[in-house]
């Protein structure tokens, strides 16, 4: 692999400053210093630790503690310094603002205290809800690299059917799966912004198992192997006859694509195939309404909507008061991003937010059925840029 296609260019990098810029200005933000690190690689291309500060007039700065030499080498950014200490921050800065936005959502406490005393004479703001706005909406650049991300999916689906057999485990299963995953390329971690928020690769279950409801903000769960963690399989073996459930995220050079496959042993029940019938027949039905401009919880009322004409409005997306009230979420460096399919949700949809649909049935004690697949938000609606077929697939 040419190593440079890891690295994010200049053009895509001084674009995504330059909107923040205009963010900044029309919302009075002198300044915004950024230290978490899904932001540092979306306006920077790196990781490494430390510090990113923009002003709304003149040169931003990216300031390392560790590791710089990796930092010059990853981000095209010529004006990186290197650091020891927060302390030095507002030395170097020297020109310090009068309003500084922060991002409130993911710092601590602890961090926040620390660079108010930093900035003492600076209004400390909140620049999240700015940043995850703009990070909503994909350049050209960044819906190129969830389509790899979307194609290398695709591949892993195509896999699953040659390792599921009669008696392996879940967590044997999901152990496969995700080792050829690693082998496609997939970088292994999956960012969530949430607070507390964790999921290692996704969920991958079957029957009972996946109906079991979970602490993330999720409509499958699993059991776990603990409650350190309590998600994902266990070590029941996979029967014939019931649904296999493989919702995996793949991440590739920093981006997500989210998507879901129903596999089955030998066959499924009648009940279960028109169910997930009906969820293809909600994915339809929300893919031609999210045209741009349609509000985003105004498409969680329609799918709830059409599943209720079906007759599923009891099992749709959870069961009684575990059900979640969302049916689909943004995707890009974090699986979490705006906008969130969800009750009550105005933010209007606009062309080129990439979109994770996943209309799905909960069986407590049977199983999941459904689908979801990672669409791009075109004139026309959801194009889905992952492909493998949506059947139920019968091994």
């Amino acid at each position: 692999m040419d190593l440079t296609e890891v690295y994010t260019p200049l053009s895509e990098i001084s674009a995504r400053i330059d909107r923040l810029k205009e963010a900044m200005a029309e919302a009075g933000m002198d300044a915004v210093l950024m230290m978490q690190n899904a932001d540092l690689f979306y306006y920077c291309g790196t990781t490494q630790q430390g510090y990113f500060y923009v002003p709304v007039d003149g040169e931003p700065l990216l300031m390392i503690r560790k590791d710089v030499d990796r930092a010059r080498v990853e981000s095209p950014l010529t004006a990186i310094l290197e650091i020891n200490r927060p302390a030095e921050v507002p030395d170097i800065i020297k020109r310090l603002p009068r309003v500084l936005g922060l991002e409130m959502d993911v710092i601590s406490a602890e961090m926040f205290l620390n660079l108010q005393k930093l900035f003492a004479d600076a209004e400390c703001v909140n620049a999240a809800a700015l940043i995850r706005l703009q990070r909503a909406v994909k350049s050209d650049y960044e819906v190129e690299k969830i389509r790899r991300a979307s194609a290398l999916a695709d591949q892993l689906d195509a896999f699953v059917p040659t390792i599921l057999a009669p008696g392996i485990s879940e967590l044997e299963f999901s152990g496969r799966v995700e080792a050829e995953a690693r082998r496609l390329g997939h970088q292994g971690l999956i960012r969530m912004r949430l607070w507390g928020a964790e999921l290692f690769y996704g969920h991958v279950m079957a029957g009972a198992s996946a109906g079991v409801p979970s602490s993330l903000s999720s409509p499958t769960g699993g059991p776990g192997t603990s409650p350190a963690f309590p998600q994902g399989g266990t070590f029941k073996p996979i029967q014939p006859e019931e649904p296999v459930l493989v919702d995996i995220a793949f991440a590739f050079q920093g981006y997500l694509s989210d998507h879901t496959r129903i596999y089955a042993i030998g066959g499924i029940s009648d009940e279960l195939k028109q169910a997930h019938q009906a969820m293809l027949d909600v994915q339809e039905t929300v893919k031609k309404a999210a045209v741009p401009g349609t509000p985003a919880g105004s498409l969680y009322d329609l799918a709830l909507e059409r599943a209720t004409e079906l007759g599923y409005a009891d099992n749709f997306m959870g069961v009684g008061k575990k059900r979640i009230r969302f049916v689909g979420h943004g995707v890009g460096i974090d699986m979490d991003e705006f906008p969130f399919l969800a009750k009550g949700q105005t933010l209007e949809l606009a062309e080129n937010m990439i979109i994770a649909l996943e209309p799905k049935l909960i069986f407590p004690g049977k199983g999941v059925v459904g689908i979801e697949n990672t669409h791009v938000v075109t004139k026309k609606g959801l194009e889905s840029l992952t492909t493998y077929p949506e059947e139920i697939i019968i091994v």
